[in-house]
């Protein structure tokens, strides 16, 4: 089952995100405060992001957070998945595959041209997966300057 966020997902959000951040997936942590920032961002209405809860059986299984702009190069908006985690104990059963078809089918709906997102180079078993779903590489370097 794949869900919007509520206010009773904070625990839960909060272990996963955790999770997420000691995993390989990623190449460095973030303070536990971005992470209260960010549930707070995706629970107050925001109209810069979202977040889908993953479950299977009742169970917390993992988590996806978009974000929304608009991009003259796609020629309209764009949604961003930042993240997408699937607990290990419950990766290889396709629920990586459904968050990804779920956020399609909304931005589809909503009328945006671009579905965009980040896979670090050596998780050859997410990056299998994008390309399954039609997902390609762009040879951008993307470049960041902390506020």
């Amino acid at each position: 089952m794949i869900r919007k966020i509520q206010l009773n997902d904070k625990d839960g959000y909060l272990t996963l995100a955790a999770e997420f951040y000691n995993s390989a997936a990623v190449l460095h942590t973030v303070p536990a405060a971005h992470f209260i920032r960010t549930f707070e961002e995706v629970t107050s209405g925001s109209p810069y992001a979202d977040c889908f809860m993953l479950e299977v059986g009742g169970v917390l299984a993992g988590y996806m957070l978009t974000a929304k702009t608009f991009s003259q190069e796609a020629g309209g908006k764009v949604a961003w998945i930042e993240e997408i985690y699937v607990r290990p104990e419950y990766r290889g059963c396709g629920l990586g595959a459904e968050a990804i078809e779920y956020i399609e089918a909304i931005c589809e709906e909503e009328g945006y041209a671009r579905l965009r997102l980040e896979v670090d180079a050596e998780n050859a078993r997410a990056r299998k997966l994008y390309e399954r779903l039609g997902y390609a590489a762009l040879d951008y370097n993307q470049m960041v300057k902390e506020l």
